[in-house]
């Protein structure tokens, strides 16, 4: 799938993320889900790329993980927003997680 900003996908991607309400959240698989495809790395890819513009995260990893190399930034949002956090267990590096369950997400709700 070439992807451009020009493309319908991208512009479904943007469109849902968009869409997400603070708070609130996604994951790559979910907006993949959304759109009729599997293709949640190119969810992934189309937020790398083009989702600066859009609330990129609300958009987050399998098991509540904010995107990669942007745990701090998106931390900030989501204290903001007041999404549910969880702290991330002690065997773990990572600081926290979104509280999937609470602050999941659908297009409808």
């Amino acid at each position: 799938m070439a992807l451009s900003p020009e493309s319908e996908f991208v512009a479904h991607v943007l469109d849902i993320v968009d869409a997400i309400p603070p708070g609130r959240v996604m994951t790559y698989g979910d907006i993949a889900a959304t759109l009729g495809s599997r293709g949640a790395r190119v969810v992934g890819q189309v937020m790398a790329r083009y989702g600066s513009d859009v609330p990129w995260w609300r958009v987050i990893r399998a098991g509540g993980h904010p995107p990669v190399c942007h745990e701090n930034r998106a931390l900030e949002h989501y204290r903001a927003e007041g999404t549910p956090l969880v702290p991330a267990s002690v065997a773990t590096t990572d600081a926290y997680r979104v509280d999937y369950a609470s602050a999941r997400w659908s297009p409808g709700e």
